[in-house]
């Protein structure tokens, strides 16, 4: 079974295409499942005194919602349309993320740590913020928030657990404490974690989470899910059979699916 559980399109405002037209791609290159999954407004800064397009806008979260199920309705037997949101975690605003989750009927609900305050480690705007800093330090504060994360409740899964990587910043000293501790949290409070493939066109060159990380993953019996992290609809899909490869290569048998918050496991 084919599936890609991170897709982003045009309302978030750094990526392109509609929702259908993912839908269609994902009918094109032969995916069971769909999980349409764009990030959620800013809670913690004011978007119109902050970088743009960055996510939707708080007026657009009720309409994205209506139009993933409208869009479940109407490819139902061509391709299953799973409903999710990438909801970023915020250290100090979890009410308020709370509150903007709580009104949907989710099937899953994707817990990403881009921001450490207002600096969004993802933004390639925002390398500059890396001059001067203790490296080391910034990945620590970044895996702790990893793991408040994994605490809240409000997740299904950790996306791109790694992502702190992305951009190739990296300590001298060795971080692998700090991933285990961050995939311990994650088991402890029974989430599940995805391989995103992403991470192959970015200057880390290595998928998110590393081999390493999935190793350990296993070992502690976290499930994994799969998901491209597309922003433009040709790119659904991209790098997943590499994804798949080093699953299988890994040990792992299965794949993590969800449907009305429900972790469903699935061979393949």
């Amino acid at each position: 079974m084919k599936i890609d559980y991170h897709t982003h399109h045009a309302r978030c405002g750094h990526a392109t295409g509609s929702l259908e037209d993912y839908v269609k791609r994902g009918i094109e290159i032969g995916l069971a499942q769909i999980g349409l999954s764009d990030h959620i407004p800013l809670v913690h800064v004011d978007p119109a005194d902050y970088y743009p397009e960055m996510a939707m806008p708080l007026e657009e979260l009720p309409r994205y919602v209506e139009e993933c199920f409208e869009l479940k309705a109407k490819y139902a037997g061509r391709i299953d349309v799973r409903v999710g949101i990438e909801a970023d975690y915020i250290e100090g605003w979890e009410e308020e993320i709370a509150r903007l989750l709580e009104p949907y009927r989710w099937d899953y609900v994707i817990g990403s740590v881009h921001f450490l305050d207002r600096w969004d480690v993802t933004d390639f705007r925002q390398t500059h913020e890396w001059d001067g800093k203790d490296r080391m330090a910034v990945y620590e504060r970044y895996y702790d928030a990893v793991a408040k994360a994994a605490a809240t409740g409000l997740y299904d899964y950790i996306g791109h657990i790694d992502v702190i990587k992305r951009f190739g910043f990296q300590p001298e000293g060795d971080v692998q404490h700090l991933e285990r501790a961050a995939l311990e949290a994650v088991r402890r409070h029974g989430l599940a974690i995805e391989l995103n493939a992403s991470g192959l066109r970015m200057p880390a060159a290595e998928m998110f989470p590393s081999r390493r990380m999935l190793e350990y993953a296993l070992e502690l019996g976290i499930p994994v899910t799969l998901g491209s992290d597309a922003h433009q609809p040709e790119r659904l899909g991209q790098y997943l059979s590499e994804a798949r490869e080093l699953l299988k290569e890994v040990g792992f048998t299965q794949l993590a699916t969800f449907k009305d918050r429900t972790r469903i496991m699935i061979d393949f």
